[in-house]
């Protein structure tokens, strides 16, 4: 009886030193939490997705800005006439020039409008950009706790098995029943099924991290120390309103729509502009020009003009309650967040107290059960509350990490800026800048997609 208690005192020191080695920093050579959020950054699918859409967004203002230069056109026209039974050839070419002069204003309201449209597009990358982190980090979690709770069920596995055979030596020598054996195999099957949960949960964690980062993980360290993010939560909350992209991306989209209500109400008013031709009948060699002013506007519309401007008023009316609600919904996720943090720390300390008083428990049963005060059942019960407590352990501060990041996502601080992961970012402004003016091929917004395009496979 003695040597079968120093054997599953043994196998229980076993099982503290392989807990300790799971929490412990891994070698040097193992992925870091940095690591993993550049390769989201730099692989992501959806971040692409958006930048073409800013890109998009970019010609918008340059379509704007071309209603204010000429327009250049040509005709090539070849007539035949037959008057009579008499057929006659003739063939015309032209050359035709047209501008917008004045419009009170309204082609500037809407190339104003499309920039802050630009603007708002701008920050809604920026969000993505929160998102993709996001993922990032809740997929490393996710891989580093599942590979914990995998050598937490085997040392588990491990350690039933040899309560077993210690249970089938004691049934040898009559000291327990057939039923304890009957316990114990009992339970070394449950956690057997356990483990094979726990090695799926961890395939399917695998499996997660290549979508959020590009690549499957190898072995990842502990998450470094968080990133600081507020004193207090009203703090927290002041940041979240001045920087979160969301709410800049519903102001610039407040503004968008109050200009487009402001263009759509000259509507009514005229225009004038100027056009010109130049036109040569070929066959006799004759030249026509001509060159006139235009000024108009409408009259009578059937209410469509009216129509559009009221709508535009109500859309811009939306966005200011969209607004107000995307501030509230971002003080919202910041108070969810501060919360959260203080539960998962709560946690962490409740089950290091739980850990501590589960071994103090487990060793005493044990020594209890070698003297025959306690049965194979309340040392498999006893084992299986400090199981408990060291699962605990591992998600609650799963959770500490995510719910830290969570608040600097709900704070707009989860950049590779702010992270400051040192390595090239997107600019948002070059395509912009090579377009704004609208120009005819825009050579520079080639070589820009071509540099881009270098980066984005580093």
């Amino acid at each position: 009886m003695h040597g079968i208690r120093l054997k599953m005192l043994a196998q229980f020191a076993g099982l503290a030193i392989a807990a300790f080695a799971i929490v412990s920093p891994q070698p040097l050579r193992a992925e870091s939490l940095g690591d993993a959020l550049v390769g989201a950054y730099r692989n992501s699918a959806l971040l692409e997705q958006n930048r073409a859409l800013l890109r998009a967004a970019d010609e918008g203002v340059a379509f704007e800005v071309g209603k204010l230069r000429p327009v250049l056109s040509y005709a090539l026209r070849h007539q035949r006439t037959d008057t009579s039974g008499a057929v006659a050839h003739s063939n015309t070419a032209s050359l035709s020039a047209s501008m917008l002069l004045w419009d009170f204003g309204a082609t500037e309201l809407g190339i104003e409008a499309q920039k802050e449209s630009v603007l708002a597009t701008r920050q809604a990358l920026v969000d993505v950009e929160q998102i993709v982190l996001s993922n990032a980090v809740n997929a490393f979690i996710s891989v580093r706790t599942a590979a914990e709770l995998v050598l937490v069920r085997q040392n588990n596995v491990r350690l039933i098995t040899e309560q077993l055979r210690a249970a089938n030596d004691r049934f040898e020598v009559g000291e327990i029943t057939r039923t304890d054996v009957a316990l114990a195999e009992a339970r070394l099957a449950q956690a057997r099924s356990n483990l094979v949960a726990a090695e799926g949960d961890l395939s399917v964690a695998r499996e997660l991290y290549k979508v959020a980062v590009g690549r499957y993980p190898g072995n990842l360290q502990a998450p470094p120390s968080p990133p600081s993010t507020a004193s207090t939560l009203e703090e927290a909350k002041a940041i979240a309103v001045r920087t979160h992209p969301a709410i800049k991306q519903a102001q610039h989209a407040v503004r968008a729509a109050e200009l487009a209500a402001d263009a759509a109400e000259t509507g009514i008013m005229p225009n004038l502009s100027a056009s010109a031709t130049l036109s040569r009948d070929i066959p006799n060699g004759l030249n026509t020009s001509s060159l006139s002013l235009t000024f108009g506007g409408p009259i009578y519309s059937g209410g469509q003009i009216s129509s559009t401007y009221r709508r535009l008023v109500a859309q811009t009316e939306s966005s200011r309650a969209q607004l107000r609600t995307a501030v509230l919904s971002v003080e919202q996720a910041v108070a969810n967040a501060w919360f959260g943090i203080e539960v998962a720390n709560a946690r962490i300390e409740a089950s290091d107290r739980q850990i501590r008083a589960s071994t103090v428990a487990f060793r005493g049963v044990q020594e209890e059960a070698t003297l025959g005060a306690r049965t194979t059942l309340d040392v498999l019960n006893a084992e299986q509350d400090l199981l408990d407590a060291r699962t605990n352990r591992i998600n609650a501060e799963a959770e500490s990490v995510r719910a830290v990041y969570t608040l600097l996502s709900a704070m707009g601080l989860l950049t590779v800026d702010h992270l400051r992961l040192g390595i090239p970012t997107y600019d948002p402004a070059a395509y912009y800048d090579s377009v704004k003016n609208a120009p005819v091929l825009s050579e520079r917004g080639a070589r820009l997609d071509r540099i881009l395009g270098r980066i984005g496979s580093n």
